[in-house]
């Protein structure tokens, strides 16, 4: 599993045209770059209530508009601040927000901390009404390009640079000619 650490996390806001947008809050993180239904994530809290050392902070988090399935979790304590892993629904969100053993909550300023759950295309082929249409590949994100592409060029410099420079690839050039 990839480990991608946001130093912020998002939460949904519409602009006037009805399009998701993001904005960023501090000191939560994740363990994935999205969130997708029915998985598994990890999640690391280092905001007031760990830098004011509590000793305990629990996550309060529920799913959708209407915070359905609401439960509580104790986080684990680490050097790395509050951890713990929770089981995403089916849902179009993930809400969220924290509290300590005092009862002191970090619920981002009254707003709660909401993150979009997104919905993975899995099929390439759409039947509707009886008619069976070819749907386009979803893109590859440009990360998984350019990492695929920095492998390559490390795998090409690890093996034909020692090959120039003991010699051994000029050789096998002009055993070829």
């Amino acid at each position: 599993m990839n480990i991608v650490i946001f130093n912020n996390i998002m939460f949904l806001a519409k602009d006037k045209r009805g399009e998701i947008n993001m904005e960023l809050v501090k000191n939560i993180f994740f363990n994935t770059d999205r969130l997708t239904p029915n998985s598994v994530i990890k999640i690391s809290y280092t905001g007031n209530l760990f830098q004011n050392d509590s000793e305990e902070v629990y996550i309060h988090y529920g799913f959708g508009l209407l915070w359905e399935g609401v439960n509580e979790l104790k986080m684990s304590k680490t050097e790395l601040g509050f951890q713990a892993e929770i089981e995403l629904g089916d849902f179009d969100s993930f809400n969220f927000c924290f509290r300590n053993e005092k009862n002191e909550w970090d619920n981002n300023n009254g707003n709660n901390y909401i993150f979009p759950i997104e919905k993975l295309e899995t099929s390439l082929v759409n039947i509707s009404n009886n008619e069976i249409k070819l749907s386009s590949p979803r893109k590859l994100r440009k990360t998984y390009l350019w990492s695929k592409k920095l492998k390559l060029a490390l795998y090409k410099i690890i093996v034909y640079v020692p090959k120039l420079i003991s010699g051994n690839y000029k050789r096998k050039l002009n055993n070829n000619a």
